[in-house]
């Protein structure tokens, strides 16, 4: 829960002034914010004014890029999905993307269904038959038109559409679920930075990482948004011979932005889900359709074999730079093009995956976000890529042709060549639609929520700030298409995708000190408990006379609000002081401050002390209120929830609850959370000397500790 401020204890209780839940607005970041729009609006006007100009500087990038950090766009993909499997795989991946009590917001399909929409765009209708045509006419190595450029054709496709780009979306989705949800900081990029930056994430480092994420992400979707105008232009001039040209397609960028704003406006429940099942079913009745009206033997017997060329060639593709006879101008294309928008997408799909995964442990996040939309994506474009190229390879140059020049026409005229192209192609174009619209609604919900300060991880930007964003991006999408058209889009995605490149980088590396730590806290825990239950006991009256009764009367009551007011008052407070006190007359810096729960309502405390320059432990007890049980037969007749004080430490909740301890007993436990914190400075510092590296934790005094 977040807090609306913090104050001395025993002053009255400051009322939120940030409205909380879906529906809340939070706070502008002014930097991240005006700066990321000044950017854009900027740029795109620099484009529409000079396109010429823009073309050549974009162009001249570029070929920079490719010349120096090919190499480099290859290894990092790779390790990007090397360091995923290695979480999901590993002993963290029982770590729950939540508190340990916590349980998924959505049911497998409707989860599956926006890790797939989220994910993808129109761009899988646009690639899935340029791209094996592409690859089977002009391969990157070997002979065109034979059998291997066939095979090769549909395994490069699924390649750039593999585990390698979903690795990317694992990453960023787990780092910021797990940072979230468990530390209670934003659900910001910022807070991936956290166990190497520490508090300083508050700060001009963290408006600065979340502004480069806000710029990538825009350029990303930019890309897929100018890829289905100019689709979708097609499209309706397929249908109802409407004119291809700039006219329509500023025509198609305003509708699909009102549809996005709507659809933004709604929210993840109302809007995005809703939007992504629909997606999946109707892509699933377009796929069956080529399926059922094509050649459907030979094309399973073409996907059965694709599927093990692409688990037999993988590794030996993923860091293939084609050192010795390089193709430069296929790999600006395609390669170096793909792992550059997927890490432009990597910020804006990874914060909405995270937004979506709560109460997902990270093996289930990991193993679910690189199989399901692959499973769903590789089948798509193997049927679709093979049923083009079986035209192609049984004589149909002409389709070929139109397909590699002009791939906006590819996918619409494959579906010509089979009965029933009016249906197929109205259902296409509505599926490029929806496809186009959810992956601008979502991204408008993810840009809007970079661009706020907002009191939960589950609250979403104001609607005003959402339409913004998505109106900036029909923009610079607008701008794109007038420089050079989806070539303009693709270049310029390169270039904004490498500096973000060196961020995940840090991210991993952050991600992983923090299971670590976590890990050390868990086996530090575990060799202090018999401290711990041994060193429990009644400070006042007689020893152990009330223990079982109160304990039995603890577990079978439900308290209402006014029993946690009571507690707050008559033991919370209290205890904190009487130990603050103590820790004070013994030279230790100590402090209670206590402030107003967004949620409840209620007044929350914290003890905080001071250990070291660089640490600190922080003790709080957080209400939660939650529906009466059923059981509760004599709490559910006055009334219908009840509250649990959880406590909370500086690493985030500890899912246990101390509604109705004594004021010793509660003394007692922070104690032992005290102790255990102190051990596990020392173990901490142990393993630092015999690893060689300092045991030091960045953090920034001046900063506030996340709440």
């Amino acid at each position: 829960m977040s807090t609306a401020g913090e104050k001395d204890a025993g002053a009255a209780p400051e009322e939120s002034s940030t409205e909380d839940g879906p529906t809340g607005t939070g706070t502008l970041k002014p930097v991240v914010f005006f700066g990321a729009a000044a950017l854009i609006l900027a740029i795109s006007i620099w484009a529409i004014i000079t396109p010429s100009g823009a073309e050549s500087v974009i162009g001249v990038t570029v070929d920079k890029i490719s010349s120096w950090f090919g190499w480099y766009y290859f290894l990092a993909a790779t390790l990007y999905l090397a360091f995923v499997i290695f979480i999901g795989i590993s002993k963290y991946g029982t770590i729950k993307l939540g508190p340990r009590h916590s349980t998924p917001d959505y049911g497998l399909f409707t989860w599956g269904a926006m890790l797939f929409a989220a994910g993808i765009g129109i761009d899988l209708m646009f690639f899935s038959v340029t791209g094996p045509v592409s690859h089977y006419l002009a391969p990157p190595e070997g002979e065109p038109e034979t059998i291997e450029a066939a095979r090769q054709a549909v395994v490069w496709t699924l390649f750039h559409y593999g585990i390698t780009g979903w690795g990317m979306y694992a990453l960023m989705g787990m780092a910021l679920a797990y940072f979230s949800f468990r530390y209670q900081l934003p659900l910001a990029i910022r807070s991936a930075l956290y166990p190497i930056i520490g508090r300083r994430i508050h700060g001009r480092i963290g408006d600065t990482v979340d502004l480069a994420a806000i710029i990538g992400t825009v350029f990303g979707i930019s890309v897929t948004l100018g890829i289905g105008v100019v689709q979708l232009n097609y499209g309706l001039k397929f249908l109802f011979g409407v004119p291809e040209g700039l006219s329509a397609q500023i025509g198609l960028i305003v509708v699909a932005v009102l549809m996005a704003t709507v659809s933004a406006a709604s929210g993840v429940d109302k809007g995005i889900r809703r939007l992504s099942q629909l997606n999946v079913l109707l892509a699933a009745l377009l796929m069956i359709f080529i399926l059922v009206v094509g050649e459907p033997f030979r094309l399973l017997n073409a996907v059965v074999q694709n599927v093990g060329d692409y688990v037999s060639r993988f590794p030996s593709m993923t860091l293939n730079t084609f050192a010795y006879d390089q193709p430069t101008e296929w790999l600006d294309a395609w390669t170096l093009f793909f792992w550059a928008w997927w890490i432009a997408w990597a910020p804006f799909v990874g914060l909405f995956l995270a937004r979506i995964s709560r109460g997902r442990t990270l093996r289930q996040f990991v193993a679910a976000t690189l199989i399901i939309p692959f499973l769903f994506t590789g089948l798509f474009l193997a049927i679709f890529g093979n049923t083009a190229l079986f035209l192609v390879r049984d004589g149909n140059t002409e389709f070929g042709q139109t397909a590699v020049n002009f791939p906006e026409q590819g996918f619409y005229g494959l579906l010509d060549q089979y009965p029933g192209a009016l249906f197929s192609a109205g259902l296409a174009t509505f599926v490029g639609l929806l496809l186009y619209v959810t992956s601008a609604d979502s991204g408008a919900l993810v840009m809007g929520n970079l661009s706020a300060d907002l009191p939960t991880p589950v609250t979403d930007a104001a609607p005003w700030l959402r339409i913004f964003w998505a109106v900036a991006t029909g923009l610079l999408t607008l701008a794109m298409l007038i420089v050079g058209g989806v070539q303009a889009l693709t270049d310029a995605t390169i270039i904004m995708g490498l500096p973000f490149s060196f961020v995940m980088f840090l991210i991993m590396a952050g991600l992983y000190l923090a299971l670590r730590t976590e890990r050390m806290r868990a086996e530090t825990r575990a060799a202090t408990l018999p401290g711990s239950l041994s060193g429990r006991m009644t400070l006042h009256g007689p020893p152990g006379a009330l223990n079982w009764r109160q304990r039995l009367k603890r577990a079978m009551a439900f308290p209402n609000r006014r029993a946690a007011t009571k507690f707050i008052d008559e033991v919370c407070r209290p205890a904190f002081q009487e130990v603050a006190q103590e820790l004070r007359g013994q030279g230790t810096e100590a402090e209670v401050l206590e402030g107003v729960d967004e949620e409840t309502g209620l007044t929350h405390v914290d003890l905080r002390v001071s250990i070291g320059p660089d640490d600190e432990f922080v003790y709080g007890v957080r209400p939660i209120e939650l529906p009466t049980p059923e059981f509760a037969t004599r709490s559910i007749s006055t009334h219908d929830s009840y509250v649990r004080f959880e406590v909370r430490l500086a690493e985030g909740n500890q899912d246990y609850d101390v509604m109705g301890y004594t004021r010793e007993q509660l003394i007692a436990d922070s104690l032992d959370q005290y102790e255990r914190q102190l051990e596990f400075l020392r173990v901490r510092h142990e393993a630092a000397a015999r690893s060689g590296f300092p045991d030091h934790r960045p953090d920034d005094p001046e900063a506030h500790l996340p709440e």
